[in-house]
């Protein structure tokens, strides 16, 4: 990372930028603009907290990654949540309530984060926790989805609030989606996004690329299709080869640049629309963002994790503060084996430094 490299003025005018684009792209929509109006004011407040903590020695991360549950209907080939326990496991441990999500959102909300990703498992299964975001309307929150469960009461919660934008996971068209997600999953999230489209809301998707899939979702006529379907913001997430044998659809620095070059020219033919990759992005913020550089990850039993593709912790959300928490021990000492750098094959770098961070929390059992 080059040593003028300010992540934090990046990251501040990322965001910005990101929510002007996102005006450009609903100017045809009143209630939207409206409320992302309200939204852009209320960020000059979240983002002099930031500043005040900054300049007191504490980095706040523009966004936090909170899995919800450990519940889904599906069962998608290739999770990573199934594959790194976090998605269909039974534990000891209870699933974060409402009340402490609640709380958690208060504290992002005191200490200036305007980004809080809804994840899970399926997090369309915890309407409970979606009714308490709702209620933070200075922090917007992303909600990625199967699709499979946007009912008329879901759809009611986000046009009554629009600070809950749901982020649909497509594979691609029918074939692709279906071979991975189970047969009529396809159809299933057509007829969500149609909803979502005749409720003038705004919404994403989420595209894994792989290897075999890229040329298709990165096309321009996919794209376009998704456009007329009413997406605005699309999510290209480098496939991680959780699975063992699945290692020849993560893609390599020469598919990178394709990547790269396409998503760019996608960028220019439509303008309306919103683009950012992971990691691919990352390389423009000077490395990996993971725990607390740019954002951390909570599990559904409150656990602090540098990223869910790395679900190692020392301190939960039941007993310690966000800011406690972004002064773990062992988030600084991450946060140090990022920034070495080193070469990496998947699409995620600290997915395959499992071993050395391991090592960092369990020292003396290496």
């Amino acid at each position: 990372m080059a040593a003028d490299f300010d992540v934090t003025t990046y990251l501040n005018q990322g965001a910005e930028q990101l929510v002007q684009d996102i005006l450009k792209a609903t100017l045809r929509n009143p209630k939207e603009v409206a409320f992302l109006r309200r939204y852009h004011a209320a960020q000059r407040g979240m983002d002099k907290r930031r500043t005040a903590l900054e300049a007191d020695g504490q980095h706040i991360p523009m966004f936090l990654i909170a899995s919800i549950t450990n519940a889904c209907n599906l069962f998608c080939k290739g999770c990573y949540a199934r594959a790194n326990g976090q998605c269909g496991q039974t534990s000891t441990d209870p699933l974060l309530d409402a009340k402490q999500w609640d709380d958690i959102f208060n504290q992002a909300q005191e200490v200036g984060i305007p980004f809080v990703l809804l994840a899970g498992g399926e997090p369309m299964m915890r309407p409970d926790v979606l009714h308490a975001a709702a209620e933070h309307e200075s922090i917007l929150f992303p909600i990625v989805t199967n699709g499979t469960l946007i009912d008329r009461p879901l759809l009611t919660l986000l046009d009554q609030h629009r600070n809950l934008v749901p982020v649909v996971s497509l594979e691609g068209g029918e074939a692709a989606t279906d071979g991975r997600r189970g047969d009529g999953s396809f159809h299933s999230v057509q007829a969500a996004l149609q909803a979502l489209c005749e409720k003038k809301l705004l919404f994403g998707v989420s595209l894994t690329v792989t290897t075999e899939n890229r040329p298709e979702v990165m096309s321009a006529d996919f794209i376009q299709s998704l456009y007329q379907e009413g997406c605005r913001v699309v999510f290209f997430i480098e496939y991680v080869p959780v699975a063992p044998g699945t290692e020849y659809l993560a893609p390599d620095d020469e598919e990178r640049l394709v990547i790269e070059v396409a998503q760019d020219d996608l960028r220019a033919r439509f303008p309306g629309m919103v683009f950012l990759s992971f990691p691919g992005d990352e390389k423009y913020m000077g490395g990996c963002l993971a725990a607390g550089r740019g954002f951390f990850h909570i599990n559904a039993h409150g656990a602090a994790e540098p990223c869910p593709f790395s679900p190692y912790s020392d301190m939960n959300l039941r007993n310690h503060t966000l800011l406690e928490v972004l002064q773990s021990p062992f988030f600084r000492l991450v946060r140090d084996l990022n920034a070495q750098g080193g070469e990496h094959s998947g699409g995620c770098a600290l997915f395959e430094k499992e071993a050395q961070v391991k090592a960092l929390l369990f020292p003396q059992k290496t």
